[in-house]
């Protein structure tokens, strides 16, 4: 890429295209393309066709996708594989079709299986059974990165796909909801902190940022303890103060990498300056004759924590002093899925984020929100 080169980066105001968008911009990029998704629906296929047709990308990096935790994940399993199919076959397409140089494409670590062994090489994909409640989302981004490796093969593309671990960091999804575990836990835990320091006003404010049903300025603090204890959060009266305890899905036993998302938009872009498809093939020792597959990349630390461990975490970040229980009875998901991150380091890039610091500043990003 040139400093002046035509870059569109699909998803610009989510997590992963945020921090591409920032990396670009530090990197003296002038000719960046964004649009919203009021500006553009990437579900629309006469919409997405016009706009590549006017603005004639030279590079794409496709950070657009529904995303969601595990409950999200498993309740909207249908919107899952359909949006995101919807999103990458009318954006490879219209890239493949207006001559786009270079295309990147953001997977994620669950489209290998669940049972995969550890630590997980690009060639374990399809080799063994997905965990169910992700499948569809995982499924939909296989196709993904499949259409990329076919429309190279057939067409001469030079479309890359990545494979990043866990991400956490700036604009990150809060929800109570529907977001990764990694937030969530950042959210519940300052929550509970505020609690049990006597905050209820600032727990309300923080509620009415997110736009809370049924939560106002006027809420009696009765209704809305009664609110986060739906959402793991709870609390026992102790004379004139608040005993605060939080409940966390499953059994806290599983292992997660987690990667800091300023960190993975470096690799994507170390990767689309330095690397093309016919270059990574050439690594793998394929020719013309060979059967093609898993030239995709992994992005990772090579390292991983429990879901225990990294909720003792998050509370030393916080200073919550409460006490934290696992509910075994709810899903833990795949048990392990630590990336093997051998290719990515022989192309010449490492992190640079260590997991405490990043869960500093990104819980020093969402008060700063707040």
């Amino acid at each position: 890429m040139k400093i002046n080169s035509r870059i569109y980066v699909a998803g610009h105001r989510g997590l992963v295209g945020s921090a591409i968008l920032r990396n670009l911009r530090e990197k003296g990029y002038t000719n960046l393309i964004t649009r919203t998704h009021h500006e553009l629906d990437l579900m629309d296929t006469q919409g997405v066709s016009a706009f590549f047709e006017k603005e004639s990308p030279e590079y794409v990096f496709l950070a657009a996708a529904k995303v969601g935790g595990i409950k999200a994940n498993n309740t909207y399993r249908a919107q899952f594989i359909f949006e995101n199919l919807q999103i990458q076959n009318n954006v490879i397409h219209r890239a493949y079709v207006n001559k786009v140089k270079k295309l990147l494409f953001l997977g994620s670590s669950c489209v290998y299986p669940k049972n995969a062994p550890q630590p997980i090489k690009e060639e374990y994909l399809l080799t063994g059974e997905l965990e169910y409640t992700n499948e569809p989302y995982a499924i939909a981004k296989i196709a993904g990165m499949r259409m990329c490796e076919s429309y190279n093969l057939q067409y001469g593309t030079d479309f890359i796909s990545v494979m990043p671990t866990n991400l956490y960091g700036y604009n990150d999804n809060y929800s109570l909801e529907n977001s990764h575990v990694l937030p969530a836990m950042i959210r519940k835990i300052y929550l509970c902190h505020a609690l049990e320091m006597g905050r209820i006003d600032e727990v309300i404010d923080d509620l009415l940022r997110h736009e809370t049903p049924g939560i106002s300025h006027d809420s009696d603090p009765d209704e809305v303890l009664k609110y986060l204890m739906r959402h793991g959060i709870e609390t026992e009266k102790q004379g004139p103060d608040l005993k605060v305890s939080i409940k966390l899905w499953g059994s806290g036993n599983p292992f997660r990498e987690f990667l800091w998302s300023d960190d993975m938009a470096d690799a994507c872009v170390y990767l689309m300056e330095n690397y093309s498809f016919k270059n990574l093939l050439d690594r793998t020792g394929h020719n013309e004759k060979d059967i093609v597959r898993n030239t995709h990349i992994n992005i990772g630390t090579g390292s991983d924590i429990t879901i225990r461990e990294l909720a003792e975490l998050v509370k030393k970040v916080v200073g919550f002093k409460g006490d934290i229980y696992f509910d075994a009875s709810q899903p833990d998901g795949t048990f392990r899925k630590l990336l093997d991150v051998t290719k990515l380091t022989q192309l010449g890039w490492k992190y640079k984020m260590s997991l405490e610091e990043g869960i500093h500043k990104a819980f020093q990003h969402y008060i700063a929100r707040n």
